[in-house]
């Protein structure tokens, strides 16, 4: 079991420190974060929350999963490893070898 868990089906109007009070009614927490989108300053309506222990962890599930906070009922399972991401430049994982640029013009880096 692991201590860091996804929180999903948050009420938009819940803060990290909202969440933070829910989780701390079961144990030690050491971070809750709810994802806030970068353009609208709004929550995307999910989290991850870091409990002390793996055994705190598997209680946060079992007791807040479907518990209602904020008119909605919370979605709290093991949060699943951050994939890795491509080392490189560019969104396709590293330097084009020729190729278009975003600008519409021919990109000669490597040519």
């Amino acid at each position: 079991m692991s201590k860091r868990l996804y929180v999903g089906n948050l009420s938009y109007a819940l803060r990290s420190e909202d969440l933070e009070a829910v989780f701390r009614q079961i144990g030690e927490v050491v971070s809750a974060k709810v994802m806030m989108d970068r353009e609208t300053g709004r929550s995307k309506g999910f989290a991850f929350v870091e409990m002390a222990s793996d055994e705190l962890g598997a209680k946060a599930i079992e007791e807040l999963n479907e518990k209602e906070v904020g008119g909605r009922a919370l979605r709290v399972t093991v949060a699943n490893p951050r994939p890795e991401r491509p080392v490189g430049g560019n969104r396709f994982g590293g330097q084009r070898e020729g190729g278009f640029s975003r600008r519409g013009g021919r990109s000669f880096q490597n040519e």
